[in-house]
């Protein structure tokens, strides 16, 4: 009967692996196929076109020389590629600085035939209207529509999902907020946790350190939400008046406050490691004429850098994946940032923030989740690193 039990149980701990892994499988396929469907989308909004003259015979334009065409930043065809001739920018709403009530018709059924002879009779004309207005496309010359490429993508500069006519998603400001961001706060966590948890496993007492042991545990149950409102109330203020920034919300005020959250878990599992170094090797490095400093420095953190490195790669996963705190302090600003104490915006915060409004299935919830493959990749790197680099330490 006890064997009969012990198959029982020892079948059900197989399944419960068994289902967990199929789990995790099947959400990072679903990530995948959900992510990949972006590289198929057109550049130029669904059912519009971008209409020239048909004497203009520049062939495509990038979504950022697009934006900036529509932005007025580009001025000259030449500056694209095209013969020296002013830029003429034509939206639908338009129509009526060129065109009567009576000229498009009651229901503007004439619309379509109006926009396609303007489009004909105006050198340095781009229109971006419906395609079904484009009544004679012979006559006229359609700007290539290519599909969204890899290099937009990850090496665009500028995200803006929701320009028209073409939606801009450069990753490279998330991505360098991400990096930048979680790099200054493990800068800012890693001394302070281990030199806290030095001083509870090697120096505090018994009494100090049961005090702070829960304290510190508590911290890690606090909701990242109530970090943020302590952020954006004491750090951004603070911030703000010592640097004398224009706005406090920053990407060291974001640094600080993944800091904060990070030290609970990077001091809770160091100072286990460390208590978990045998008294034998303490007591040998002491009888050996070391001091406790020594001891500490030579023999109990070479033991312990495994359980230590965990510590590290556990506070960065928490920095790197945080959402609501840093969205509340960075000032969620979707560009490049060149010095730490400019608003930036991190990956996990796009995509809290904007997945909700994304239509389902278009390249803004496309590019959403691979944002998120994105992210996968980093924590999946970091993993890897670590996992690399604790071998040879030992």
């Amino acid at each position: 009967m006890k064997k009969i039990f012990e198959k029982i149980v020892e079948g059900i701990l197989a399944c419960s692996g068994f289902v967990t892994s199929l789990t995790i499988v099947l959400i990072v396929v679903f990530l995948f196929s959900e992510a990949l469907g972006l590289f198929s989308s057109k550049v130029i909004e669904e059912g519009y076109v971008l209409a020239l003259n048909k004497e203009n015979r520049v062939g495509e334009l990038t979504p950022a020389q697009i934006k900036n065409v529509f932005d007025e930043e580009l001025t000259n065809w030449n500056e694209v590629g095209g013969e020296d001739l002013p830029i003429r920018l034509f939206r639908l709403e338009d129509i009526t600085l060129y065109y009567t009530e009576e000229q498009l018709g009651a229901s503007y059924e004439n619309a379509g035939a109006c926009i396609t002879e303007l489009v004909e009779r105006t050198p340095g004309i781009i229109a971006f209207v419906p395609q079904q207005f484009i009544v004679r496309p012979d006559s006229v010359h359609l700007l290539k529509d290519n599909t969204i490429s890899v290099k937009d993508v990850f090496a665009g500069a500028e995200w803006f999902p929701t320009a028209t006519p073409a939606a801009q998603f450069g990753f490279l400001p998330l991505i360098t907020g991400t990096l930048w961001v979680s790099l200054f706060a493990i800068l800012f966590a890693l001394p302070f946790g281990l030199s806290v948890a030095i001083y509870m496993s090697e120096v505090a007492n018994s009494r100090v350190r049961n005090l702070l042991k829960p304290i510190i545990e508590l911290l890690s149950g606090i909701p990242s939400v109530v970090y943020g409102f302590f952020g954006l109330i004491v750090i951004v203020p603070f911030l703000q008046q010592v640097f004398n920034l224009p706005v406090g919300e920053s990407g060291l005020a974001g640094s600080i406050v993944l800091a904060i959250m990070a030290l609970p878990t990077i001091i809770t599992v160091t100072e286990d490691a460390m208590r978990n170094c045998p008294r034998a090797m303490r007591e040998a490095s002491l009888a050996l004429g070391a001091s406790q400093w020594q001891t500490i420095y030579k023999v109990v953190i070479p033991y312990s850098i495994s359980g230590i490195t965990s510590g590290v790669v556990l506070g960065i996963g928490r920095a790197v994946g945080e959402t609501m705190a840093v969205l509340m302090v960075t000032g969620n600003a979707a560009v490049i940032p060149h010095t730490i104490l400019e608003p930036l915006r991190t990956i996990p915060a796009t995509i809290a923030a904007e997945l909700g409004e994304a239509p389902a299935g278009g390249p803004h919830y496309e590019a959403l989740f691979l944002l998120g493959v994105v992210l996968f990749f980093i924590s999946l790197l970091i993993n890897f690193t670590v996992e690399a680099v604790s071998p040879r330490r030992k």
